[in-house]
């Protein structure tokens, strides 16, 4: 089967808009397995990651010690009884307790990033009594209702509003506008500690502090939603530890099920979780926590720590975004500003056109890219974190070339 057959399969049984928008943009090509940084088609053909399946792939495709450890659990039990105890739930929530900032202690187990957000900001309701949830414009927390609800663009969430009350948002990056708005009918404040769909955007030093302390004197709670950012893409193992805080409720995904499985969890502090002392079944999830899912996620944490994933975040982080802002000074016209921190980079350009053109030159040099979903002018740059230097710099390389191709197609049409 070609790709234009699979297409017309995409067309005809799951998604015609999406069809059409693959078939324009030339992404043809048809996945079949991975290793490393690397997407291996069909047809053999290899193509460097920089999208990183939206964040999932921190450990990289088919790492052969969690596919070992996926192996193995399956020839014990995949699913839950979930009557009985269940052993690997418990260690990997032992695990996240050990890893995670502070006193952040129990854990929620679910299968999606938009489950552990719905998650938390019921545990919140609850928790406080209070009704009242802060977000901020830009925010990308989810599709289904809840965290549709926090999410911060109208694109998503007009179409299907009403949406769920008494829930504010503000403007990013900015403690005052919270500062102006929170009070004692505040139940929880959710942020990104860096805005992943909202264009790569990193918040002032003292912006998580300052959250952290207004919601300490109001006593709302504090959620952090690292579902893109955790597991180490920042150059930390989670990116709250650049500010130095601990939330109340830290959301994790993508990353944790170490790009086998599907898992999603929120880690909560003791004072955050004393909800489920009077009702311990007041939110479950039949899948979530299953002995597969917990088993490879506690495989792909001793990875991701064993080889030092976040610390190579960090210094590769450091020498892509300098080579990028290189190329920002040599293509200005179709480069407006580079920023990031650790290997989570966004590359800005005039507008969305210039950026599915520049998508499409990368993959037609065999690399992988994809823009933010509520700011399509950014390009994101999230490869898996077990990405060599001399891959990066062949990234470089053919983004250079691609940069040429539109820069000269910019200039054709200004002169035309």
């Amino acid at each position: 089967m070609d790709a234009e057959e699979l297409i017309a399969r995409y067309e005809r049984y799951v998604n015609p808009g999406l069809a059409r928008a693959l078939r324009f943009m030339g992404l043809n090509a048809i996945e079949k397995t991975g290793h490393g940084a690397v997407v291996v088609t069909e047809d053999g053909e290899e193509y460097l990651d920089c999208a990183g399946g939206y964040g999932v792939f921190v450990q990289g495709y088919q790492n052969p010690q969690i596919v070992a450890k996926a192996h193995a659990q399956l020839d014990e039990l995949a699913m839950s009884s979930r009557i009985l105890l269940n052993r690997p739930m418990v260690d990997l929530a032992e695990e996240l307790a050990r890893i995670t900032p502070g006193d952040l202690q129990y854990s929620f187990f679910c299968n999606s990033g938009t489950e552990a957000v719905e998650a938390a900001l019921k545990f919140a309701r609850i928790q406080t009594g209070r009704t009242r949830i802060i977000a901020t414009y830009g925010a990308f927390h989810g599709k289904t209702m809840g965290s549709l609800s926090a999410s911060g663009r109208d694109t998503y969430r007009i179409p299907f509003e009403p949406l769920v009350p008494d829930i504010i948002h503000v403007p990013y990056g900015d403690a005052e506008a919270i500062a102006g708005i929170i009070d004692n009918n505040t139940a929880a404040v959710i942020v990104e500690p860096i805005q992943g769909e909202g264009g790569v955007i990193v918040p002032p030093d003292d912006y998580l502090p300052r959250i952290r302390e207004m919601c300490d004197q109001t006593g709302a709670l504090l959620i952090a939603d690292e579902v893109q950012t955790g597991i180490g893409r920042t150059g930390r193992m989670f990116a709250v530890e650049h500010a130095g805080i601990v939330p109340d409720y830290l959301c994790l995904a993508k990353a944790l099920g170490g790009g086998i499985i599907p898992i999603g969890a929120v880690v909560g502090r003791p004072s955050a979780w004393t909800f489920f002392d009077s009702s311990p079944l007041i939110h479950t999830s039949t899948f979530g926590g299953n002995p597969l899912a917990c088993a490879i996620a506690k495989e792909a944490l001793r990875v991701t720590i064993e080889e030092e994933l976040p610390q190579r975040a960090a210094t590769l982080g450091s020498h892509f975004l300098s080579q990028l802002q290189g190329l920002q000074k040599r293509y200005p016209q179709v480069i407006t500003d580079v920023r990031g921190r650790g290997l989570m980079i966004g590359i800005e350009v005039p507008n969305a056109g210039v950026g599915g053109a520049l998508i499409s030159e990368l993959f037609q040099r065999h690399i992988l890219a994809v823009y933010t979903l509520n700011n399509e002018k950014v390009i994101r740059m999230i490869p898996p974190l077990v990405i060599t230097r001399q891959q990066l710099d062949q990234v470089i390389e053919a983004l250079g070339e691609s940069l040429d191709t539109v820069q000269n197609i910019l200039e054709d049409l200004l002169e035309d």
